[in-house]
């Protein structure tokens, strides 16, 4: 069979026969892969450990006909054991690994982007930005919006969502899009403060340096109204959002 050599991070794993797994991944050049990883449950396999959800990983794939087949591993980053030593993060990953997988649904399509998004979470997730460390919510806020944006979901924290009028505005709609004028303003819409929708729009871009000294209320309000755009547009939601404290 042809061999390939790619990055990827494992998103999940499920159990094959006795002792394989197949093991699902977002790798750099080949989009989503999925692959049997041969003996990994055995005491004894080499790389079983390195193919564990959250990992970064380096390593070579033989194509087969349906499933692909994991022939070499080395780990780049073993981000698992830093996230289970603290739950907030830990939550914040398993949301992150569930987003990727529903975002890129077709196998073996390029996804380039969602994958750079996911390795960046992950690392400001365990070590923090340049600016110091940020909550895990907050990371995952900005992992959300920017993930949904490449995927075709941008919001909108400006100008109006659904007729275009330059804000800035003072009510939002998970359904239209973002923040909305006073004309199309839907029934039941929210009304954030303007520091709540100045940090999502920062988290958009990824400004770090923009979030360094944010309210806990706004923080909550910013991540209440991100968990309702991402499950609004995104197909029957995401389990894991419900674990997340916020």
């Amino acid at each position: 069979m042809p061999t390939y050599r790619d990055q990827a991070v494992v998103l999940r794993t499920h159990k094959l026969g006795e002792a394989d797994r197949i093991i699902t991944m977002l790798t750099r050049a080949h989009g989503k892969v999925r692959a049997v990883a041969r003996g990994v449950r055995r005491t004894g396999s080499k790389f079983g450990a390195r193919l564990e959800p959250f990992s970064h990983v380096d390593l070579q794939l033989a194509s087969g006909r349906n499933l692909h087949y994991v022939d070499q591993v080395e780990t780049i980053q073993a981000y698992g054991g830093r996230l289970a030593a603290d739950y907030p993060a830990w939550t914040a990953g398993q949301v992150m690994v569930e987003t990727a997988d529903k975002l890129v649904g077709e196998e073996h399509q390029p996804a380039l982007q969602q994958y750079r998004l996911l390795v960046g979470a992950l690392a400001v997730l365990v070590r923090g930005t340049t600016d110091g460390p940020r909550p895990a919510a907050m990371v995952l806020d900005s992992y959300l919006l920017r993930s949904m944006a490449v995927a075709g979901y941008a919001p909108t924290f400006t100008d109006c969502a659904s007729c275009g009028a330059p804000g800035p505005h003072t009510a939002f709609s998970p359904a239209a899009g973002g923040v909305v004028c006073r004309f199309c303003r839907p029934p039941a819409s929210a009304h954030p403060q303007v520091a709540t929708l100045n940090l999502l729009s920062a988290l958009l871009v990824g400004d770090w340096a923009a979030t360094s000294a944010v309210e806990a209320t706004v923080q909550r309000e910013a991540s209440g109204l991100t968990a309702a755009f991402v499950n609004w547009h995104m197909e029957r939601g995401l389990r894991s959002l419900s674990l997340v404290e916020r």
